[in-house]
């Protein structure tokens, strides 16, 4: 059997699916805001969707261990039509006539969920090449482990992956955008990647978790128990 089918495995698809998706949109649409944190007389800056953004990895690695990589390739399709369509309701939004009562918070609204499209491009191509090599190579991990070690493959893929995201949006924003000097752009990067690296490593638990509460509750088997029998 090449995939999983009936009700336990549909309900399954539209949480994964519902959580990875809202916490996709979520992260474009609060990381306006910036969060600063001070440690050993340094500061590093990083969006405030950071959060939102890594719960996407940690849905598409369990995603990918019951459903493959093919089903898990189309969810990272889908939330970037999400992704799509959210950009083109709040741009429409933005630009249609605000209620006399509340003229006075029309550039502030517009400020916050204004689009830029430079930055918007750079999260796009960003999303697109991570998200998809996060699916490929945990997938990867998966056929050369024959399913064992779910830590390594669920940090190896991710902490690369999230690697990857941070150079191509730094890259891309800073050059159709910020224009910061270069030492600015690596500390950035640095920063930003370590405190998803960190996110990474704490999600661990919430992957084998996730995973164990599916196989038990749900009776489901993973993409390597099922190839495993047949």
């Amino acid at each position: 059997m090449d995939g999983l089918e009936g009700q336990p495995a549909n309900g399954l698809r539209i949480i994964l699916v519902s959580v990875f998706v809202s916490s996709l949109v979520t992260a474009n649409l609060i990381s306006s805001k910036m969060i600063e944190f001070g440690f050993f007389g340094m500061y590093a800056v990083f969006p405030a969707g950071t959060l939102a953004y890594c719960v996407t990895f940690l849905c598409t690695d369990i995603y990918d261990e019951f459903f493959g990589r093919g089903e898990a390739g189309r969810v990272v399709l889908g939330g970037f039509i999400a992704n799509v369509v959210m950009v083109f309701l709040v741009f429409v939004d933005v630009l249609m006539p605000i209620a006399s009562f509340q003229k006075g918070f029309q550039e502030t609204y517009s400020r916050v969920l204004g689009v830029v499209p430079g930055v918007v491009f750079a999260s796009m191509v960003a999303y697109l090449i991570s998200q998809t090599h996060d699916v490929y190579a945990f997938h990867f991990g998966g056929e050369k482990t024959g399913g064992k070690h779910l830590w390594l493959r669920n940090n190896a893929s991710t902490i690369i992956s999230q690697g990857i995201d941070t150079v191509t949006f730094s890259l891309i924003a800073n050059i159709l955008v910020y224009h910061a000097p270069l030492n600015t752009l690596i500390w950035m990067i640095l920063t930003l990647w370590f405190i998803k690296y960190i996110i990474a490593l704490l999600d661990t638990p919430f992957c084998y978790l996730g995973v164990n509460l599916v196989k038990k509750r749900l009776k489901l088997p993973s993409v390597w128990e099922r190839k495993s029998i047949s």
